[in-house]
Formats: C-alpha cells, structure tokens, sequence
C-alpha cells in the first residue's frame, strides 16, 4: 500500500521508456530529494515537511524502487542520470537544490559534474565524493560490515536474498532506531521479484562498476563546482570523516559534516538534523 502525508500529492510521470512515481509538496525554489538503497520516497517522510515550508519538494522513487516502474534493464550510470534530467524536463524544472542519500548521492554527482548548471547546490549523506583516495580502515571496515556487496549483483542470489532476509536486515542493521513499521514499508517493495531483480542489478551495472572507477581515480580530471555539503553518521561504519580525504585538490567548496545518533540510515535516524542542516546550507 502507498504510504501517504500531509500535504503531499502523488503523480505519476510518463518518462522515456519508463513511468516515475513521484511526490511533491510546497512551493519555490524546487528541492530534488533521491532516496538510497533499499528504499523509496519514504525515507524522507519527516524531512519533507520542515523544506516543504520554504521551498518546492519533489521527490521520485527511483528507477525499479518504490511505485516506479521496475524494467529489466536501465541501471547504468547514464541512465540514472537521464532518469533525472528527463524527470526535471517533464515538471520544467531548469535548476534545483539537491538532497540524496546513498548510492543517488553518486548520480547526483554525476550530475553535477556533467550538467553544473542543472543544480545550484547539494547535500550529499552517507555517500564519499567521487575523488576519495584508498583508505585501509576503511576497506576494512567495509570488508567487515559490506559483506552484502559481494552478494546483491549475483544474479539469482542477490534477489533471492534482497526478497527474503537481507532487505529488512540492512535497514536494521544499519540505522539507530528504524521502526518495524518501517522497515516493512521498505521490505515490502522488495519483495516483489521485479524489483529485487532491479536492485541487484543496480549493484552489478552501477553501484560497483563506479565504486572501482572512484577507486582508480577516473573522476579526478572532472573539477566538482557545485557547492557540496556532505553529511555522515557518527556510527556509520563504512562512511566515515576520518575516512574521507584526498577530494580537496578537485572541489571548489566541499565541507564535510557528522551528524551524531546516526548509523548509514542518517535521514531515518536524525531527520531534525538532516533537515535543519539542508535548510541552513541551501539558505546560505
């Protein structure tokens, strides 16, 4: 069942080869919110109204999350990216501020590198910025806690274990105090099989291909001018301050911040502060 809020109309956009759901609320300057992985427009429940009091939100569910359509194929970099620009089109949208979490911080990265002038600023949560050099601790740590990286691009496996335990498992394991309630929101999009199909292959032709190339460096010939304000959670064991250097030589105005009481899931765990800290930079 489609969860529902105060002030929040739901519409569906007919994209190029693919129909978006998508939420909005409030009027001005428009506020693109991108949810991360395993989840869908909910995760901004309790942010949306405190933005949606100074500016236009507008919030989709992603490509294959959520009431988007989930077609067999499309997750590549690329398309994620033309996803978006296609969405702004669609709702003549020229510029936006943007807010994401997880692996949409990464395509709005790329967004933000290949169209500057579509975005006007950004906050990025529990995502690095696309230059970060090698961290040992922070391999080891992801090694240790990531284990589910090495499982959700396997075709048939990834699936099969995004419908059963591990949706609802990362959502636990990963935020300070997620409700059951939810959680099950979340876990029950992925039970549909076309869907954990498409999250598993949003891992195998997007999350890790660009993972490596962040690694190796390939971004560093692109220069990051968008404003960019990066969010952390003090218990996220894999996203880290400490482990995020090496970016200064190719942005313009990058700072990064922690948020305490929050583990990966910082939008769930400490939305007061997601908000209030994207208001004051977007107002800045």
């Amino acid at each position: 069942m489609l969860p529902t809020l105060d002030g929040v109309t739901h519409t569906f956009v007919d994209l190029p080869g693919l129909r978006m759901h998508v939420t909005e609320a409030g009027s001005g300057e428009p506020v693109l919110m991108l949810h991360g992985f395993p989840q869908h427009w909910w995760e901004w429940r309790d942010v949306i109204p405190a933005v949606a009091e100074h500016y236009r939100v507008i919030c989709p569910d992603l490509r294959g999350a959520g009431w988007t359509d989930a077609p067999p194929d499309g997750y590549t970099s690329g398309q994620l990216v033309a996803d978006v620009l296609a969405l702004l089109a669609a709702l003549k949208v020229d510029r936006v501020h943007l807010l994401t979490h997880d692996w949409s911080g990464i395509v709005a990265y790329l967004l933000c590198l290949q169209h500057p002038e579509r975005v006007i600023d950004q906050v990025s949560i529990a995502i690095p910025p696309p230059y970060i050099d090698f961290d040992a601790r922070m391999m080891r740590s992801i090694l240790r806690h990531a284990w589910f990286n090495l499982i959700n691009p396997v075709p048939g496996i990834g699936p099969w274990a995004l419908r059963g335990r591990l949706t609802p498992y990362l959502l636990r394991e990963f935020s300070t105090g997620m409700t059951d309630a939810d959680v099950e929101i979340f876990a029950e999009r992925m039970r549909e099989p076309a869907r954990a199909k498409a999250g598993s292959a949003l891992y195998r032709h997007f999350i890790q291909p660009v993972g490596m190339r962040m690694l190796r460096g390939k971004y560093k010939d692109q220069r990051l001018t968008t404003p960019t304000l990066v969010l952390v959670g003090a218990d996220d064991p894999n996203v880290r301050a400490e482990f995020l250097h090496g970016y200064q030589p190719y942005v313009d105005d990058l700072r990064v911040e922690t948020i305490d009481g929050a583990s990966h899931f910082v939008v769930d765990d400490q939305p007061g502060a997601v908000a209030k800290r994207a208001l004051e930079f977007f107002q800045r």
